[in-house]
C-alpha cells in the first residue's frame, strides 16, 4: 500500500506528502539530487526521496554477503565515506554495514533493481564489469580499480555505470537544463537530449565500431544508447519527465 502522508523526525513541523515536485530538488535526507515523486512540504522547501522517507531499519545486500546494513541519519563513522554503488559522497542518510572496512550505501542507491527491461534490451547491474562504460570509456571509474556499480545489456554492448549517469545529470542539471517547470521541459526535451549528448565523450561518437556503420545501422545504435539511458535514468530517478527528455531519434544525437 503506497503511504501518501507521513511524519518524519527531520521535519516534525508538517506532514510530509507524497507528490511530484516541479523542479530537481536535493534531498533533505542523503543530499543527492532528486526528480519529480517524493515526500515533500511546500511550506518549507523539505524534499525527502521516497527511498529516504521510507526505510529499513537493516537489510542484506546481494553484493556484500553477510554483511548486514543499518540505516543510519548521519554516518557514524569519522572521515569523507564514498557510496559504494555510485561512488559518490555520503553526506546525510546512509546504509552502512558494521565491518572494520565498512561499505556504504545511498538509500536510494541500495534500492536500485537487479534488471531492467526494455523493448530491445535487457540490463543487468552489475558490481564488476567486463564491458567498458560508454560515457567514460573505461571499465573502472577510478584509477584504482572498479569503483561503484554498471548496469551492463545481456549483450554486453551497452553498459554504463550509475557514477557516469548520475554525473551526467549533475552536469546537465548545473548548465540550468533542469531550471524550468515540468510543462516547459516537456516543450524543450531536444535541448534537454543535446545537452545529454553533450555529455558523452565525443571519442564515442568517432568509434571505428560507429563509423564503419551504415546511416540506418548508426541510427539504431543511438536508439540503443538512448533506450538504455531511459532505462537506468528511470531506475536512479524514478522520473518520467527526465526520463522522456532522451528521445529515440538519431537527429537528437
Amino acid at each position: 500500500m503506497l503511504i501518501t502522508k507521513i511524519k518524519h523526525p527531520r521535519h516534525p513541523l508538517h506532514q510530509l506528502k507524497l507528490e511530484l515536485s516541479l523542479v530537481p530538488y536535493i534531498c533533505d535526507g542523503c543530499k543527492e539530487l532528486g526528480f519529480e515523486t517524493c515526500y515533500q512540504c511546500q511550506i518549507c522547501n523539505f524534499h525527502l526521496h521516497k527511498e529516504c522517507a521510507i526505510t529499513s531499519s537493516s537489510f542484506y545486500h546481494r553484493f556484500f554477503k553477510g554483511c548486514e546494513f543499518k540505516f543510519y541519519e548521519e554516518s557514524p563513522r569519522l572521515g569523507v565515506r564514498v557510496c559504494d554503488g555510485c561512488w559518490r559522497d555520503v553526506r546525510g542518510f546512509v546504509y552502512q554495514c558494521s565491518h572494520k572496512k565498512a561499505y556504504d550505501l545511498h538509500p536510494p542507491c541500495a534500492k536500485l533493481p537487479k534488471t531492467l527491461a526494455g523493448e530491445e534490451v535487457k540490463l543487468e547491474l552489475k558490481e564488476n564489469i567486463k564491458s567498458k562504460c560508454l560515457k567514460c570509456q573505461s571499465r573502472s571509474n577510478s584509477n584504482k580499480g572498479p569503483k561503484g556499480w554498471s548496469y551492463v545489456s545481456s549483450c554486453g554492448k551497452y553498459c554504463f555505470h550509475v557514477a557516469c549517469v548520475k554525473e551526467m545529470f549533475y552536469e546537465a542539471w548545473e548548465m540550468g537544463y533542469f531550471d524550468q517547470q515540468k510543462s516547459d521541459l516537456d516543450a524543450n526535451t531536444s535541448g534537454l537530449a543535446v545537452a545529454l549528448h553533450r555529455t558523452v565523450p565525443s571519442k564515442l561518437s568517432s568509434s571505428t565500431e560507429i563509423v564503419q556503420q551504415s546511416g540506418g545501422k548508426a541510427k539504431h545504435y543511438w536508439n540503443m544508447v538512448a533506450s538504455v539511458l531511459r532505462l537506468i535514468l528511470f531506475a536512479i530517478f524514478d522520473a518520467q519527465c527526465v526520463v522522456s527528455c532522451l528521445k529515440t531519434d538519431s537527429q537528437a544525437y
